[in-house]
């Protein structure tokens, strides 16, 4: 078998590459697990020695591997640019406050010293997907090898490249040359992998079905998972919003990656006093998005990463128009080359219709119109899903209520774009998946939190005890 990457906004091969042989598999678990026993030994001022200089590579060669991100899955290459100097910035982040975040705590139970301790599991085995391919490895990474942790990479099979870029800039960065691998296999391999006593703990970006398989069997294996899963994210646009700004924030979120974003704003609930004018601005707004030639430096929207996927996301529009929704702009599949898809705009989008009940992975808007605010919440928490989430609202009171009380997703923002940032948590609830990733919380994910007591031993060499916080 072989993995093949295929520019989606030509169709032509980019490249091909063999699969993973099983030895070659059995060998990466192998020597990640060795690499993993001098690894975690190191220091955190060691640690952070070739994860800085990971930090440095990636900016200054943001625009190859931005290039390689266009080549292989079709994303702008301003955008991919930007992607790989974030994961610098994420480098950077877990280097410097790693150990801050893993320091000992104390807890004092009347024993001579009893403290926490974070200490790392092993080898993570990361199941990637291809819309982010080097941010959500790096966001994983970042502060996985910082904790003292081991990776192997199991990548999306459209970038190749990609998978094997990742360990390639890490080795030069300095890290040891096997604390890092890859696998190039295809998913019905994985469950093997995830079986194999070396991996300690999993980590999933992907769709719902991927989320629930890799679940399963990592809970048959009890081993620690986390699972950042779809989302069908909600924007409120209340009577007192900012039209304009939210028309234009709205475009941003529905556009971004092209669309395919599981914290791409997706269905935007707009009370009906306001719906003929947001929908004339955002309109507007999304037309003026500039689709192209993905090398380009001014495209806004590229193609989508496969011919496939496009043709998936079409169904979807036409369902939903067929079931009563009504098209406003887009919702055409363009002649010629590419998986291209216009910026599109549904409105009189209602429950049963795809572009309601369904994760629309492309860039496509659903515009559904409630009475109220109460209806408005009511609306939002109804999906499945539960990511992020946005408000649009002058009144900042009432908004952060709403978004701290009422919606239910791991990230709401007011007057602004979901985004992920390495000081932040970053997660979701329901079929968006469990656990987080970035800041504090998520380096602790793959850690064992160890509780250590130690006692003072007395004449005759018995320990002494303590009971409810008391030496006895």
């Amino acid at each position: 078998m072989q993995f093949t990457s295929i520019n989606p906004a030509t169709g032509a091969t980019v490249a091909s590459y063999d699969e993973t042989a099983p030895e070659a598999v059995d060998a990466t678990l192998a020597a990640a697990s060795e690499a993993f026993r001098e690894w975690r030994t190191r220091s955190f001022a060691e640690r952070a020695v070739p994860m800085r200089a990971a930090a440095r590579a990636l900016r200054d060669q943001a625009r190859d591997y931005g290039k390689l991100m266009a080549d292989e899955m079709g994303k702008p290459i301003k955008d991919g640019i930007a992607e790989a100097q974030k994961c610098a910035s994420a480098c950077d982040f877990f280097a410097e406050h790693a150990e801050e975040f893993l320091a000992r705590e104390v807890v004092s139970i009347g024993a001579a010293r009893s403290f926490v301790t974070f200490e790392p599991l092993g080898v993570v085995l990361a199941i990637m997907p291809w819309n982010f391919p080097f941010w959500q490895v790096f966001r994983f990474a970042a502060p996985a090898l910082m904790a003292g942790n081991a990776a192997v990479l199991k990548h999306a099979s459209n970038v190749p490249g990609c998978a094997l870029a990742i360990p390639d800039l890490l080795r030069k960065a300095g890290f040891p040359q096997h604390l890092f691998g890859t696998l190039l296999i295809g998913s019905k391999k994985i469950d093997s992998v995830i079986e194999d006593p070396r991996i300690r703990a999993v980590t999933l970006t992907g769709s719902v079905a991927a989320g629930r398989a890799v679940a399963r069997k990592a809970g048959e294996m009890l081993k620690k998972s986390v699972l950042e899963l779809g989302g069908s994210d909600a924007y409120l646009v209340l009577e007192d919003a900012d039209l304009e700004q939210a028309a234009r924030l709205s475009a941003k979120g529905r556009l971004v990656n092209s669309g395919q974003s599981c914290i791409a704003a997706k269905r935007f609930i707009v009370v009906a006093a306001l719906r003929p004018q947001f929908e004339e601005l955002f309109v507007q707004q999304m037309r003026a998005a500039k689709v192209g030639d993905p090398m380009s430096d001014h495209t806004d929207v590229g193609p989508m990463a496969r011919k496939d996927l496009r043709d998936a996301l079409h169904a979807q529009v036409e369902a939903s128009i067929a079931r009563g929704a009504r098209c406003l702009t887009g919702g055409k599949k363009p002649d010629g080359p590419g998986a291209y898809y216009p910026p599109t705009v549904l409105t009189d989008v209602r429950p049963g219709m795809p572009a309601y009940d369904d994760e629309m992975f492309g860039p496509v808007a659903a515009v559904i119109t409630v009475k109220d605010e109460a209806a408005a919440i009511e609306t939002a928490n109804d999906s499945i899903f539960g990511l992020g989430g946005g408000i649009f609202s002058r009144d900042l009171d009432r908004a952060e209520r709403i978004a701290a009380h009422s919606i239910d997703a791991g990230s709401v923002f007011v007057n602004g774009v979901v985004q992920s940032h390495p000081k932040l948590p970053f997660g979701g609830v329901k079929a968006s998946g469990y656990g987080r990733e970035l800041s504090h919380y998520g380096i602790k994910e793959f850690v064992n939190i160890k509780t250590v007591v130690i006692s003072q031993t007395q004449s005759g060499g018995a320990q002494v005890g303590y009971r409810e916080g008391r030496a006895e």
